[in-house]
């Protein structure tokens, strides 16, 4: 009997932990979850590949086109290039906050938080909290299409320097120039460009510093692109959070009604089955 009953023990409390873990399981928001890591995902590859990028950069600045820093307060291209690595790690601290936050407002908007902890009321706040989070999202997306806009430049510039290498081994003789003035990198009374017949130009086309350059690019202009379209799921996730809130208000609303009524109908009955009595007597 001891042993039976430690067993049916033992059995309700395994069914209470699985039945535990299913609502657990339940009230995750996966579709908040899967958006959340994928973000960071391509958050983590743009700011390595674009700390990479600016880094080779410099490099082939300072190495082939002999382009020094300015001493003194100017602001020249490398100043420039430490103020993006700075921008880079300020965009991965912003998106690690804001994928955190968009996970909690996912789980509080989940569905399955209303059976674990029973009736809540879904308040004024916490549609305002939703629809604010759709807004700055919006925003966000907004603002990553123009960097990853401003981030298909040095794709650009990559493909002008592997065109020129290209031509000078197809095309004997030609004498080809890379102007740094067309890119905006320097001011245009200051000349700094290689030809195709130079040594630096040369060594430039067969150094691995130009195809590392060339692959942080690329991978950055890519992770952008999905980037954008994961803030784009995290719009269809968060509108479809603001109308289950929207929904749970009014339905709050009703069964509220429905209750009032429901009361208003038995107090009158009490009342009437009380003057029934007393007429009785």
């Amino acid at each position: 009997m001891a042993g039976g009953g430690k067993n049916l023990i033992d059995g309700q409390v395994y069914t209470w932990c699985f039945e535990c873990c299913i609502k657990c399981l339940g009230g995750i928001p996966y579709a908040s979850l899967i958006a959340t890591i994928l973000l960071y995902a391509g958050v983590a590859l743009f700011c390595g590949c674009g700390h990479e990028a600016l880094s080779g950069t410099v490099n082939i600045l300072q190495n082939y086109f002999e382009l020094q820093r300015a001493t003194g307060d100017t602001i020249d291209v490398f100043t420039m290039i430490d103020i993006f690595k700075y921008v880079i790690y300020g965009v991965a601290a912003a998106f690690f906050v804001y994928g955190i936050l968009l996970m909690v407002e996912g789980f509080f908007t989940t569905g399955a938080i209303k059976d674990l902890y029973g009736d809540f009321k879904i308040t004024t706040c916490g549609r305002c909290v939703s629809a604010w989070f759709i807004m700055l999202t919006y925003i966000f997306m907004l603002a990553w299409l123009g960097v990853t806009a401003f981030t298909s430049l040095p794709v650009y510039m990559y493909f002008n320097l592997w065109t020129i290498c290209r031509n000078t081994t197809l095309v004997e003789g030609a004498n080809l120039c890379l102007d740094l003035r067309q890119f905006g990198i320097v001011t245009i009374g200051d000349e700094k460009k290689i030809c195709t017949m130079s040594e630096n130009f040369l060594r430039m086309c067969e150094s691995t510093e130009v195809s590392k350059f060339a692959k942080s690019i690329s991978v950055q202009l890519n992770t952008n692109s999905i980037s954008t379209l994961l803030q784009v799921h995290y719009l269809m996730v968060l509108s479809a959070n603001w109308a289950y809130v929207k929904d749970a208000c009014r339905m709050q609303k009703y069964e509220d009604i429905k209750s009032k009524e429901e009361q208003e109908l038995h107090d009158i009955h009490s009342t009437r089955s009380k003057e029934r009595l007393n007429a009785y007597t």
